[in-house]
């Protein structure tokens, strides 16, 4: 019975949830080198400009407080999923060119892979317009 009625809900149900999923996400690794550098240097490597550092992680912060606030509205989840969408795609990209190069350590990777998930999952919850094509 519950899926019956999550089916009806559709994507826009999903895309919610996925919000708030990727906001939460985005706002636990950008604090994490705001709140312990030396433990997130010891996992992603030494960092040159620990300020440059500080910047990217205060902007995914924001970018996951802004994903968490979008609210279930059709405006907001298509709020949400520009940011998150934005934030992924630039994150999966600076992973790719910067690994290969050497400039990343190997555990970017693992990083990356999860960039790659959520742009996947947010593909998949693309809404449908009132003529039936995606979004």
């Amino acid at each position: 019975m519950a899926s019956g009625r999550r089916a009806a809900a559709g994507p826009s149900c999903d895309a919610a949830a996925l919000a708030r999923a990727h906001g939460v996400f985005n706002v636990l690794g950008g604090a994490w080198p705001l709140v312990s550098m030396r433990s997130f240097e010891w996992v992603f490597g030494p960092k040159e400009d620990e300020w440059l550092e500080q910047t990217v992680a205060g902007l995914l912060v924001a970018a996951g407080w802004s994903q968490l606030r979008a609210g279930d509205s059709a405006a907001g989840r298509e709020h949400a999923r520009r940011v998150g969408v934005g934030t992924a795609a630039t994150l999966l990209a600076i992973d790719l060119i910067h690994v290969p190069r050497g400039r990343l350590r190997w555990t970017y990777p693992l990083d990356g892979a999860m960039e790659a998930a959520w742009l996947l999952a947010w593909w998949r919850t693309r809404e449908r317009r009132a003529d039936g094509a995606r979004r």
